[in-house]
C-alpha cells in the first residue's frame, strides 16, 4: 500500500513538472505565428547607408551602442546609418516605424566593405512589406489603422467627385475650390483642388485651416483657432502652369457655431496670390460618410 502511493506521488510530481513544459511550448509556438522576420543588412564605420522607406519615419530605436542614425535633412523618409564603432563583432539590430503605421526590423553586422550601401524599401516586394507586419496605431488617428486612413484619402483623392459646388475662391488666375466633406470615425476628410490658369507655376508655401468669427466689429482683436491637419494625402507643391492638383486633409471632427466659419487658406511661396475658402457650420453638417463611397473595402470600416 504504502508502495502504491509513493508512485501516485511520483506521478503526480511528473506531471506537474512536464504540464508547464508544455504550455511553455505551446505559448513559444502561438508568439513564433506573429514574429516579424528581420531584414538583414551591414554597416560599415567609414561609410554611411542609407534606407529610403514608403513614408515619413515616425520612431527609431537602436539596438545597442554600436550603431548612429539619423533622418536625412529635408527627406522625412530617408534614415542614415552607420557603425559608431568599428569592427564591431556581435550582431545588433534596430526597428523603425513609419507614419504609414508600419513596423520594420533590422538585423545588423558589422562589414569592412558592405556589398550595399542603400536600400529602396519603397520598390520592396509587397509579399515582404506584408511579412514586415504590423499596422501600429497611432492615438491621433483613434480607432483607424494608418493602413485604412491611407486608403480612404486615396480612395476620395481618386474618385475626384465635386460634392460641394458652392465653395471656391477665383483671383489672380488661381482657382481654389472644396470639393467634398466626408466623415468617418470622428475624422474629417476635406478633399480640395486648385486650378491654375496662368502660365506662372503656383508654388504652395502652406495651407491653413482655423476657425473664427464670422462677423468681426471694428476694433476687435480677431480670435482665431488654428486646426492641424492630422494627415495630408500628398505633399504640398508647385502647381505648374494651366494644370489642376486635388489633395485630402485629415482633420479631427470638430463643431462651430452659427456666428463662426472655418477659413481653408492656401498661401503661395514668394507670392501674393493667396485664396481663401470659408465653410458654416451648414456645410460641416451636410458632411458625407465616407461609406457613402461604396469602398472596396467598405467591409473593413465599422458603421
Amino acid at each position: 500500500m504504502k508502495q502504491l502511493i509513493k508512485t501516485i506521488w511520483i506521478l503526480a510530481l511528473t506531471t506537474g513538472l512536464i504540464l508547464p513544459v508544455y504550455a511553455q511550448a505551446d505559448n513559444s509556438d502561438t508568439l513564433a505565428l506573429g514574429s516579424i522576420a528581420p531584414l538583414c543588412m551591414e554597416v560599415t564605420f567609414d561609410k554611411t547607408s542609407h534606407l529610403i522607406f514608403p513614408a515619413a519615419i515616425r520612431y527609431v530605436d537602436l539596438g545597442s551602442d554600436y550603431l548612429i542614425a539619423s533622418k536625412a535633412e529635408d527627406a522625412e523618409n530617408v534614415l542614415r546609418v552607420k557603425a559608431a564603432v568599428r569592427d564591431f563583432n556581435e550582431e545588433t539590430n534596430f526597428s523603425v516605424i513609419t507614419t504609414d503605421g508600419q513596423f520594420y526590423s533590422f538585423n545588423v553586422l558589422y562589414a569592412a566593405s558592405p556589398e550595399q550601401l542603400s536600400y529602396n524599401l519603397i520598390n520592396m516586394n509587397k509579399s515582404i512589406d506584408k511579412q514586415q507586419g504590423a499596422d501600429v496605431l497611432f492615438e491621433e488617428l483613434g480607432n483607424n489603422s494608418p493602413s485604412l486612413t491611407g486608403l480612404i484619402l486615396e480612395t476620395i483623392y481618386r474618385k475626384n467627385k465635386r460634392m460641394i459646388k458652392h465653395i471656391g475662391a477665383k483671383s489672380y488666375g488661381i482657382l481654389f475650390v472644396l470639393k467634398g466633406i466626408y466623415i468617418h470615425d470622428g475624422k474629417y476628410y476635406f478633399h480640395t483642388e486648385i486650378k491654375n490658369r496662368t502660365n506662372i507655376p503656383f508654388i504652395i508655401d502652406f495651407i491653413s485651416f482655423k476657425i473664427r468669427d464670422k462677423k468681426i466689429a471694428k476694433r476687435t482683436v480677431i480670435q482665431e483657432r488654428p486646426l492641424t491637419p492630422l494627415r495630408i494625402y500628398k505633399p504640398l507643391e508647385e502647381i505648374g502652369g494651366k494644370t489642376t492638383q486635388g489633395n485630402v486633409f485629415l482633420l479631427d471632427a470638430f463643431t462651430i457655431s452659427d456666428d463662426k466659419i472655418l477659413l481653408i487658406e492656401v498661401f503661395e511661396k514668394n507670392g501674393g496670390r493667396q485664396q481663401t475658402l470659408q465653410v458654416e457650420y451648414s456645410d460641416l453638417n451636410r458632411a458625407h460618410l465616407v461609406s457613402d463611397l461604396h469602398l472596396k473595402f467598405s467591409n473593413l470600416i465599422k458603421p
